[in-house]
């Protein structure tokens, strides 16, 4: 007869106590947005993975799960749990940075269940309904059209007056409390993620003036506002993590919004290419677009090195881990692969390729996904109390270790399968056969692009394995763990130069 008590008893065991009282009010509104943010990505990689089945053998699952349909729901559950990963890691630190209690918080639980009530719905949407004519009904209920913000307008609504919450919740709170440096830039990027969002709200019959406004919505919101906002998180967590000094973090933090105004807004030009714009574009959009990252890798590397007067303690290595790699990730997905086919002359090639597939899985992951992973490994200590997660876990850390290998190889791996792809459509597709049809065919019966899609799919086996461990780890690590953690604040005074006595 099985033993309820006993099987209690060994669950309580390996997960070990999660005890509320260590949050405070925002945390505790920050671990339901994690909560939703995991099984949100644990969805992402499994569309993701039913498309890139049927990418190689359509007839699977035919007539009962589209292509379409499973390529829509893997992206836009990509942009909602990054989305939601962003605003649990402000609510984490708003009351610790702000030095008093969220104002509002109850209008944030609320904003929190109407978000997450309306994504419910509309994945249920996209699954179920996607089938019959396009009208003004089905662009406000069903569906807009639009690659990426596929969501229809009562979402894209929702979604504005959440932010509009949010909003109310940081700003309110930092003008009760005490403002800084990363308040101020923080607070400034919500009004931006609130409003730029409405740029996606246009519509135009004209195909070159809705792609204009489409692409502010794709561009300046994800990779500029985005930017910015992972830009303040990363402050933070360095101060945390390694008790990298405030004016050190906070310098970067003003050149990431510098150079988020230069390169961000600039840069936008890379997507105005081929749809009828002026040809000064090609020029600027091609200059700006690789300089957005350089601001947040100058903060990781400058802060690590200052680091040393800690002798490089760390808070929580998991943590630590992930954010390094997302120095890595930030560098070669937005930077090097962003560059290496923005450039007009070889984009003329790229565009609408797997080459921009390739740039886009690595830029995503390496920009995005990383640091939402290092928070929530900062919630997951702080929810076990505080406790010990440096090098000599329990268990050795083999499970966040493997989990963090198997994700990086399975991205990686991914990128570089499309980046294949990729490279031999631009060859057969586009310069050989001069973009036509017969191209397009051609270009994907080539056993180059074959073999690449398979290798596509067997890195994503290989990503979503990485993603089920660490989902395993977060739920386990610190359980039974008695030690504290260290308590590692900025140092503020060791920034003071020595004083050098000269002799006359």
């Amino acid at each position: 007869m099985l033993n309820i008590a006993a099987l209690s008893g060994k669950i309580q065991e390996a997960f070990g106590a999660l005890d509320r009282h260590h949050l405070n009010g925002g945390q505790r509104l920050a671990v339901k947005y994690f909560a939703v943010a995991m099984i949100l990505f644990l969805a992402q990689l499994l569309f993701g993975l039913l498309a890139a089945i049927q990418f190689v053998w359509p007839g699977f699952l035919f007539d009962l799960v589209d292509f379409s349909v499973n390529r829509m729901v893997h992206i836009n559950a990509m942009v909602v749990w990054m989305l939601y990963g962003f605003i649990g890691s402000v609510y984490w630190f708003l009351e610790e940075e702000s030095g008093t209690e969220i104002v509002g918080l109850k209008w944030g639980e609320i904003a929190f269940y109407v978000l997450t009530g309306a994504v419910v719905i509309v994945v249920l949407v996209y699954l179920l309904i996607q089938t019959g004519p396009g009208n003004d009904a089905t662009r406000w209920l069903v569906n807009e059209g639009r690659e990426y913000i596929e969501a229809p307008r009562w979402a894209d609504i929702g979604i504005v007056t959440v932010m509009l919450v949010f909003f109310y919740n940081v700003a309110g709170t930092f003008a009760k409390g005490r403002w800084s440096g990363i308040s101020g830039v923080l607070t400034l990027d919500l009004v931006a993620l609130a409003g730029l969002y409405m740029a996606g709200m246009f519509y135009s019959t004209n195909v070159t003036v809705d792609q204009y406004w489409w692409w502010w919505v794709i561009h300046l919101w994800v990779e500029a506002t985005w930017e910015v906002l992972v830009g303040c998180i990363m402050a933070w967590s360095l101060m945390k993590l390694i008790g990298a000094r405030r004016r050190i973090v906070q310098t970067w933090l003003y050149i990431e919004v510098a150079l988020m105004f230069g390169s961000g807004i600039l840069g936008l030009g890379h997507h105005y290419f081929w749809i009828g714009t002026p040809d000064y574009w090609f020029t600027i959009g091609g200059f700006f677009s690789a300089l957005e990252p350089v601001p947040l890798v100058a903060m990781v590397v400058h802060s690590i090195y200052d680091a040393g007067v800690h002798r490089f303690r760390s808070t929580n290595h998991p943590a630590l881990g992930w954010i390094i790699a997302h120095t890595f990730g930030n560098f070669l997905g937005a930077g090097v692969w962003g560059f290496m086919h923005t450039l007009p002359q070889i984009n003329l090639y790229t565009h609408g390729t797997q080459w921009s597939a390739s740039h886009g899985h690595l830029s995503f992951f390496g920009a995005y996904a990383t640091i939402n992973i290092a928070f929530f490994y900062l919630a997951a200590q702080r929810w076990r109390g505080n406790v010990w997660m440096g090098g000599d876990l329990k268990d050795n850390g083999w499970k966040w270790k493997w989990s963090m290998i198997l994700l990086n190889l399975g991205v990686m791996g991914m990128t570089v399968a499309l980046l294949i792809a990729g490279y031999e459509q631009s060859f057969i597709e586009r310069a050989v056969e001069g973009s036509t049809w017969g191209g397009y065919f051609a270009a994907q019966n080539q056993p180059w692009f074959v073999q690449a899609m398979l290798w596509r799919l067997v890195f994503g086996v290989v990503t979503l394995a990485g993603a089920l461990l660490l989902t395993w780890d977060l739920l386990t690590i610190g359980a039974g763990e008695t030690r504290l953690a260290l308590v590692l604040e900025p140092e503020e005074e060791l920034a003071a130069e020595p004083t050098v006595a000269v002799a006359k």
